[in-house]
């Protein structure tokens, strides 16, 4: 596990939701990502309409990337995101399926971590447009430690992003 320093870890997350309305549920959960003890929100990327991955028989899902200082290590983060996506409703479905608030750890530093709870870089993160685009407006240059590639390379070597477009104007970030 990488030492925590004065100024804390460098973690990129990953949100979407698609049920309610969407697009407050997503700002709300980054103002309370801002608010919480231990995390210092540094960026928010521009929300994104993406169609459902796996299970399709489900509404559009926005999502958006955000860039944070974490105080805490990567579990103590995890669990921080996972009370926060309870206390926004969300209810445990099947992989796949629809979510109110989902929020993903997709790198940590260039820490790698594989375990039952936590996996860091997020397995899926080199394949998912969804995750990708909005993370390449705010963190382009991040590295994929395991891949060494940055995450502009790993969009640039997607096949196809049909499928995403951003929602909005990029000046209307959902927090910032």
């Amino acid at each position: 596990m990488a030492a925590e320093s004065r100024e804390g870890h460098l973690a990129h997350l990953s949100l979407g939701a698609n049920i309610g309305d969407r697009a407050a549920t997503l700002a709300r959960a980054l103002e309370m990502i801002a608010a919480t003890p231990g995390i210092e929100l540094l960026a928010a990327s521009s929300m994104y309409a993406t169609e459902p991955v796996g299970y399709r028989d489900q509404p559009e899902f926005l999502n958006c990337a955000a860039s944070v200082r974490s105080h805490v290590g990567p579990r103590e983060l995890l669990g921080l995101l996972r009370a926060i996506e309870m206390s926004l409703g969300r209810i445990a479905r099947p992989r796949w399926h629809e979510r109110e608030i989902d929020i993903d750890i997709i790198l940590f530093d260039d820490l790698v971590i594989s375990s039952d709870l936590l996996t860091i870089p997020h397995p899926e993160m080199g394949r998912r447009a969804f995750v990708l685009l909005p993370l390449a407006e705010i963190a382009p240059d991040a590295v994929h430690p395991v891949l060494g590639r940055t995450v502009r390379q790993l969009l640039d070597l997607l096949p196809d992003t049909a499928g995403i477009r951003m929602a909005g104007n990029a000046e209307d970030r959902p927090y910032l």
